[in-house]
C-alpha cells in the first residue's frame, strides 16, 4: 500500500509555501522602503490558502498582443496595503508595519515546519512501529 503524502500532510506544503512567498513580498517591501513611489505589497495569507486548496480556473489571454493576467501564487494574488500616512515621495512602505509583519510571518512559518516534521514523525513511527 502506497504512502499519500498529500492526505497525510493536508494543506501544510501549500501553507508553508504561501508563507515563504509572503516573507519574500514583506522583504522586498521593506529593501524600497526609500524608494519614491514603490507601492507596498502583500497577500491575504486566509483567502490564499482557501484558493490553493480548492480548484480555481485561472485566465488565459486570446491573443499574443493582450497583456496577460498577473498569475497567482498557490491561488494568491497581490494587494496593495492601505498606509496609515503616504510619504511626500509617494512611498507606502511603513517600515514598523512590515517589520512586525515579517516577524508575524517568520514565526507563523517556524511554526509550520515544526507541524510537518511533527507528521513526519507521526508517519515514521507507523511505518517502523517505534515510538
Amino acid at each position: 500500500m502506497a504512502i499519500s503524502f498529500n492526505a497525510a500532510l493536508g494543506s501544510s506544503p501549500m501553507m508553508l509555501a504561501l508563507r515563504e512567498k509572503r516573507g519574500e513580498i514583506l522583504a522586498a517591501n521593506m529593501a524600497n522602503a526609500d524608494t519614491p513611489n514603490f507601492k507596498a505589497r502583500d497577500l491575504d495569507f486566509s483567502t490564499a490558502l482557501k484558493q490553493a486548496t480548492t480548484e480555481q480556473t485561472l485566465l488565459a489571454h486570446t491573443q499574443a498582443g493582450h497583456f496577460a493576467p498577473e498569475m497567482p501564487f498557490l491561488g494568491a494574488r497581490l494587494k496593495y496595503r492601505n498606509p496609515n500616512q503616504v510619504s511626500l515621495d509617494g512611498n507606502t512602505v511603513e517600515e514598523h508595519i512590515e517589520q512586525a509583519k515579517f516577524a508575524e510571518n517568520s514565526l507563523q512559518y517556524q511554526a509550520s515546519l515544526q507541524f510537518i516534521g511533527g507528521k513526519f514523525n507521526e508517519l515514521r513511527s507507523a511505518l517502523t512501529g517505534q515510538v
